[in-house]
């Protein structure tokens, strides 16, 4: 498969990282779609499906990337979602999908701190869409 034929909804309201984000994956080959909510993101998905998802944990809600997921998840089972936060440097909260646990709530495939280089997220895009 070819990257160019991947479509990445990426949903965050900081509009810096959003451009940055997408801007990489764009240049990496990727096909992107960006929002700037989590009811956006949920209007997105409910009439297409991406191959691929990077959410920001916190946007209109606190909780906005877990809900985000969730319902991907309940709709999409195997897309792939990567949590996109920097929620620990921000509120000093901490969590990880190193536990079946806490993979079993957040319903992430990764969590990636904010500021990955996108060499990274490439590689880490690429990863969970086994290319």
């Amino acid at each position: 498969m070819n990257k160019s034929d991947l479509t990445i909804l990426v949903a965050d309201d900081d509009p810096d990282y959003l451009f940055q984000t997408v801007s990489n994956l764009n240049r990496c080959g990727y096909r992107t779609v960006a929002v700037e909510s989590q009811a956006e993101a949920e209007l997105y998905f409910s009439k297409s499906k991406p191959d691929l998802a990077i959410f920001d944990l916190m946007m209109e809600n606190d909780d906005s990337g877990f809900i985000l997921c969730y319902k991907l998840k309940r709709k999409y089972p195997d897309v792939p979602v990567i949590l996109a936060t920097a929620v620990s440097r921000e509120t000093g909260l901490s969590f990880s999908l190193d536990s079946e646990h806490e993979r079993s709530w957040i319903r992430a495939d990764r969590y990636l701190e904010k500021g990955i280089r996108a060499e990274q997220l490439d590689q880490e895009v690429m990863k969970l869409l086994k290319l």
